[in-house]
């Protein structure tokens, strides 16, 4: 178990989804967590139930952030959203928006965690990536785009970081029991023009050898156990829970 005892964590897009079960974990382990959702009401309940804060932010809007000072000493980016169409037809401003929020957004809030970070001698950044940070997918260019982008970056940071005592990690989830999941599920339906449940079996679980999709929980103890003091000289890394899915 990881003991975050006394330790600030900020997680975003936690008003559901892995973030919100990521929000629980650490705060079972001790952490004083600050809930981040562009949903006010549900940051608010979620930050309730866990005796943390809630942080009502759109980070579509990156310039607020560029003035941003952070004192947490566990940042995880996990907000994040998914346009499934063909390269052809995406629209230009949607690309350019899921770059900002997944890439961008990211970005400037470890700009606004590092000094603090620094300053004690400790971090945890950890990155909610995805196999797509891996491995392509057809009709996901922006997601793809944005997941390897983040990779890259999360390991500038480790380097840079090193010296500090701040880690810096992705976790590389495969299909997540999320409604952003549930909606790729719809999407991908009518792309392919088959049935939601064929687009399970033989779209989004056809490359994984373990035929079920992940639960937010299973993501949420692998980033408290990154958070954690054991996970020190973890880094620079993409730790994958894809079911087996880049294994083959």
């Amino acid at each position: 178990m990881a003991d975050l005892t006394g330790r600030t964590a900020l997680v975003t897009g936690a008003g559901g989804g892995i973030g919100a079960a990521c929000a629980r974990a650490l705060a079972a382990q001790g952490a004083k967590v600050t809930v981040a959702d562009r949903d006010g009401d549900r940051a608010h309940e979620v930050a309730a139930s866990i005796g943390g804060e809630a942080w009502e932010v759109d980070l579509l809007d990156v310039t607020p952030l560029e003035t941003l000072d952070l004192s947490v000493d566990i940042l995880v980016n996990n907000a994040g959203i998914q346009t499934v169409s063909p390269i052809e037809e995406f629209p230009p401003e949607r690309f350019r928006a899921m770059i900002r929020l997944m890439l961008e957004a990211p970005f400037l809030l470890v700009r606004a965690a590092l000094p603090h970070m620094y300053a004690q001698n400790f971090g945890r950044v950890i990155n909610i990536s995805s196999v797509h940070g891996l491995r392509a997918s057809p009709f996901k260019v922006a997601y793809v785009a944005a997941k390897h982008a983040i990779e890259g970056m999360s390991k500038v940071v480790a380097a840079e970081g090193g010296p500090h005592n701040v880690t810096s990690n992705c976790v590389n989830p495969g299909y997540v029991r999320t409604p952003l999941v549930e909606g790729q599920i719809a999407d991908q339906a009518a792309v392919h023009k088959i049935s939601a449940d064929e687009v399970l079996q033989t779209v989004l679980l056809e490359r994984s050898a373990i035929k079920r999709l992940i639960e937010p929980d299973d993501v949420a103890e692998l980033v408290t156990w990154l958070a954690s003091d054991a996970a020190g000289m973890a880094t620079g890394s993409s730790w994958v829970m894809d079911g087996g899915w880049s294994a083959q």
